[in-house]
């Protein structure tokens, strides 16, 4: 119950309201009353809003309490009203409490009836605010697994696409001398596919799809590699700046869970400047001793690289501060945010060992700091790296079931220049046929894709085994594998090639499942 209630209450005995303040505060209910006698004061009162609950006589010259109850449900339909009266009846009670009052009490037995009363009328408002605010916290779930799902199915669908393009231009790459000006437009192509596969990736991390796969990297990289896309973010009307310093420490977190976390940040950064303002991104190494750890933060103390987001915006109240990090928190227009960034950014910093502090004052601004753990380790690039060195090759037989036609038809191709032998089908079923008609041909690795339309993956393999006990099995899909294995489709410690993979990691997957003793590529 909030510390000091408003009550309006219709009252013209002078004595009685006097009577029935004195109780509510001898029961320890802190309360500013308004008191009113006529219709007419009843209504503007009603008007001017802001109580927390009603007090009504019953019986009022030239009005009543029943007439004042239908306003008040009409004009302030949540506010709890309590009728408090010495002349009411067991009828008029009924009829009151059936047309929306909450309770009654009689003036010749005010304590501790009223207080009972007022304490009962206030816990129903609190859980029905707690109802709504669970009901509302459903709905954005709904919402959240239905993009989810519809995220996954994109990226299913786009990597299959991403499979073939950026496939094709490592092949043609690999076909063109180091002087052949063609090579320019193959890299390009084959640089925004790799873009392309990073920004699936994203998609799966806003739609919790994606697995938190740690790297120790210099974030300055990742924040460089950023910049554009910030720019592109924020209006013309925000100044961007970035300050990295350049001997920041290494630190291990998932980039991809970064690259989301940078990008909330610079976002509700730039929604709270609607009128231009500054955006500044600083990176630098901080060592936090023992007292300052425990006094702002709880965290161990030690050495950190310390990322701030700051802007010049409206700033924070303390209210809203307290309730920042609240998954399904929102101090956005209905429709215009699900309350679920700064919570996500809150788990993704917390899952990298790291603690997030957020300051803020009304109408200067706001800064966060993110505290990471230094890592004594060399970073790593946080993308794919380019490796010269040459493709694994092998003369075994790979079955191949895809049912992406675009997609099979590159395996196929590669594969065999690496020297393979290769059967191929569109189709779990057509895979059992042509592994029936095969006679004694030996298959030493089935490749197939997990999703496809009537027979998946799954199925197919479970189904193989039984013909070719020996027969290894390499798993694909355009999920990601903590996907897959959700799914049901796909065991711990299978093997498994997410969409899209490099011709490199394809090579060097078919070397790893052929080295694994047969029938064990569980």
């Amino acid at each position: 119950m909030k510390s000091k209630l408003q009550i309006l209450h219709l009252e013209d005995n002078a004595n009685d309201a006097d009577l029935i303040r004195e109780t509510l505060l001898a029961g320890g209910i802190e309360c500013r009353i308004k008191r009113v006698e006529t219709a007419g004061d009843f209504e503007l009162s009603l008007k001017q809003g802001g109580w927390d609950i009603i007090l009504s006589d019953y019986k009022l010259p030239a009005f009543d309490g029943i007439t004042a109850l239908a306003m008040a449900k009409k004009m302030l339909p949540d506010v709890p009203f309590v009728m408090v009266s010495g002349t009411i009846g067991e009828e008029r009670t009924v009829d009151a409490l059936r047309l929306g009052a909450v309770d009654f009490v009689l003036k010749d037995n005010l304590s501790p009836r009223l207080g009972l009363a007022v304490r009962k009328a206030m816990e129903g408002v609190e859980a029905k605010k707690e109802r709504a605010k669970l009901e509302e916290q459903m709905r954005q779930a709904q919402k959240m697994e239905a993009i989810g799902q519809l995220a996954g199915s994109i990226a299913h669908d786009f990597n299959n696409l991403l499979m073939v393009i950026n496939g094709c231009s490592e092949m043609g790459l690999g076909k063109l001398a180091a002087d052949n000006p063609m090579r320019a437009d193959l890299e390009e192509i084959l640089k925004a596919g790799k873009r392309a596969g990073w920004l699936v990736k994203q998609l799966l991390v806003f739609s919790r799809k994606q697995i938190f796969q740690p790297k120790v990297i210099n974030l300055n990289d990742l924040i460089q590699d950023m910049d554009k896309m910030f720019r592109r973010l924020i209006p013309e009307n925000i100044e961007f700046v970035t300050l990295t310093s350049p001997d920041s420490w290494a630190v291990k977190v998932d980039p991809d869970s970064f690259h989301q976390v940078l990008t909330n940040l610079v976002v509700n950064a730039s929604h709270a400047m609607p009128k231009g303002g500054k955006i500044v991104i600083e990176t630098k190494n901080a060592v936090l001793d023992s007292n300052y750890a425990q006094q702002h933060h709880k965290a161990p103390p030690g050495e950190y690289l310390l990322l701030a987001v700051s802007d010049t915006g409206t700033g924070m109240s303390e209210e809203v501060k307290a309730h920042l990090f609240e998954p399904f928190f929102t101090t956005k227009e209905k429709g215009k945010g699900t309350g679920l960034g700064l919570s996500t950014i809150y788990g993704i910093v917390k899952q990298s060992g790291g603690f997030i502090q957020a300051y803020s004052e009304l109408g200067h601004g706001t800064i966060f700091k993110i505290y990471l753990p230094r890592v004594r380790a060399e970073a790593s690039t946080w993308y794919d790296s380019e490796d010269s060195s040459p493709l694994p090759k092998g003369t075994e037989t790979i079955f191949i079931v895809e049912d992406d036609d675009a997609v099979r038809n590159f395996s196929v191709t590669f594969l065999r220049k690496q020297g393979y032998e290769i059967l191929e089908a569109s189709s779990g079923q057509q895979a059992l046929d042509m592994t029936g008609e095969s006679g004694d041909t030996q298959i030493h690795i089935l490749m197939t894709d997990m999703i496809m339309s009537g027979m998946d993956g799954r199925q197919l393999a479970d189904k193989l085994k039984i013909l070719r006990p020996n027969i290894r099995v390499l798993f694909s899909s355009g999920y990601t594998e903590n996907m897959t294995i959700h799914l049901g489709k796909l065991g711990t410690g299978e093997a498994f090639l997410q969409k899209p993979y490099s011709l490199k990691v394809l090579a060097c997957k078919i070397r790893e499942v052929l080295g694994l003793p047969a029938g064990n590529d569980r």
